[in-house]
């Protein structure tokens, strides 16, 4: 099994995928274990100094002027866990949780948390042993970063609390622990802070949501390449020329590929001499909107991965320089914003294929029978496949009002400007959900297209889909139980996109 390193430096967001799905194990160098060990001990200088610190030996929020008997330092710690272990809602499946699990880990490897090794082993243990938190995803407003998500976290490290099962079913820690001969973390000093002050719920989602964008940026420009085929139109409007004098990146590969993967096109052929001048703006300007797509998730990858590897605590312990310092990195601000901006970029990819497909089913534009289907009338063919599609299109579009233009104070005014941002990459990936599951409606719309023009072929690119598709999902003669049909392109979302790069060669 590959062996993925957490020291708070370089963890990309494909180690983060690669943890996630459980395909990697997690290990700590020597000399962050050693920086932690160091910052450990600057802890427990300061609690044999006794002066008050926050969040070492004080109350916190608004209670931070209440300074703690020594004697009640460890039971502070998990009185502070048990009593921000309030999240509800369906909880973040294993994958989530598991990349929760491993960016907090990545943060306490960088060395500024103050936690003991004996407590961090816990948390390393539990993600090599696939012991997964059972953590609700609502109750995060963002600052003091994801509170009561990690508050589970840490609650099931005490072996309290809640595991998540396989099937997504609620399980008791403290019977998987005893069963599992495993003891539970008893936190010292700082700990409980040390394990719940971060982004690492709305990053995590964020991470696994970028990793999740850059294959359905591919199948989208996939998509717009097969409804060119299926409406027999121009690809004219993706001249290298016409990206030289608007020169966005994004836009230049989409053009790119879209040209890769009608290469060689019988259809597009056939019609060269043709009157038809310019296709709809969903096909001819899909390099302008996919392209900005594109350079919107490059945007958001940057700032996703600088957070994967920053420390987000409060206080920051620095202990070359003796310090302890009570800041803001628990802000969520950086992630909420690109989140909320990716979320309105993919609802983008959305909206335009379902106009696609609203040309790939009327005549006016296709040449082909309405709906695509033979014996209108009597059948209905895809009607309803573009209804739902538009549906899926205009949910988005309802989800895209930014979550991070609002706060609620909270903590009695103490923290008085949250980011939302959990809330904001919570929306994203649900969005990007019903952006795939469009995209592949216009697959299987296009690939019905497709089959009104034999005996042309489509370009080498196009057609490795459409062979790949027709495996499962034949051509519709007449109106037939839809729902599986459709499933079974939807289960090829990735298996679309390496055949064809297989084809066509590697897309951008």
């Amino acid at each position: 099994m590959k062996k993925v390193f957490v020291n708070g430096e370089n963890l990309s967001i494909s180690d983060v995928v690669e943890v996630a799905h459980g395909r990697a194990s997690v290990e700590c160098p020597k000399a962050s274990r050693t920086k932690m060990a160091k910052c450990r001990r600057f802890v427990d200088s300061i609690l044999d100094d006794d002066k008050p610190v926050y969040g070492i030996n004080t109350g916190f929020g608004i209670l931070s002027d209440v300074k703690i008997a020594h004697e009640n330092l460890e039971q502070l710690q998990i009185n502070l866990i048990r009593s921000h272990a309030i999240g509800v809602g369906e909880p973040y499946d294993r994958k989530t949780a598991r990349a929760i699990m491993l960016l907090r880990a990545n943060v306490l490897a960088k060395g500024y948390s103050g936690i003991t090794l004996e407590t961090f082993d816990r948390l390393l243990d539990m993600i090599n042993s696939d012991i997964v938190p059972y953590i609700p995803s609502q109750g995060s407003v963002g600052a003091s970063g994801d509170l009561a998500p990690l508050a589970h976290l840490a609650l099931a490290m005490c072996g309290e609390g809640y595991l998540l099962g396989e099937n997504g079913q609620k399980i008791e820690t403290a019977g998987v622990f005893k069963k599992k001969g495993i003891k539970p973390a008893v936190l010292k000093a700082k700990e409980g802070l040390a394990l719940i002050n971060g982004t690492q719920a709305m990053t995590a989602v964020g991470a696994l949501t970028v990793h999740r964008v850059k294959n359905l940026l591919k199948l989208a420009d996939i998509a717009v390449a097969s409804s060119l085929e299926g409406i027999m139109g121009t690809d004219r409007a993706f001249d290298p020329k016409v990206n030289i004098v608007r020169a966005h990146q994004g836009q230049k590969e989409v053009s790119e590929n879209i040209l890769k993967l009608m290469k060689s096109s019988g259809i597009r052929k056939s019609h060269i001499a043709c009157s038809k001048v310019q296709d709809a703006y969903s096909l001819r300007c899909a390099p302008q909107v996919h392209g900005a797509v594109r350079d919107a998730l490059r945007h958001a990858e940057k700032v996703i991965e600088t957070e994967i590897n920053s420390s987000t605590d409060n206080p920051l312990i620095f202990p070359d320089e003796m310090e302890t310092i009570s800041a803001g990195n628990f802000h969520g601000e950086p992630v909420g914003l690109v989140m909320d901006y990716l979320t309105a970029a993919v609802s983008e990819l959305g909206s335009i294929s379902e106009r696609r497909i609203e040309q790939l089913i009327n005549p006016v534009f296709s040449q082909a029978p309405a709906f695509l289907v033979k014996d209108k009338g009597l059948n209905s063919g895809f009607m309803i496949a573009h209804v739902t599609a538009a549906s899926l299109a205009s949910e988005s579009k309802t989800l895209c009002f930014p979550a991070t233009v609002d706060s609620i104070p909270t903590s009695a005014g103490k923290e008085d400007h949250v980011s939302m941002g959990t809330t904001a990459a919570r929306k994203c990936a649900v969005v990007v959900e019903n952006t795939v599951k469009v995209i592949c409606m216009e697959l299987f719309t296009a690939m019905q297209a497709i089959d009104f023009r034999k005996p042309l072929k489509p370009g080498k690119g196009v057609k490795a889909v459409y062979d790949l598709i027709r495996q499962d999902v034949p051509f519709m003669e007449k109106d037939m139980f839809i729902h599986p049909m459709f499933q079974k392109v939807l289960e090829k979302e990735y298996a679309i996109v390496e055949k064809a790069q297989k084809a066509a060669g590697e897309l951008n």
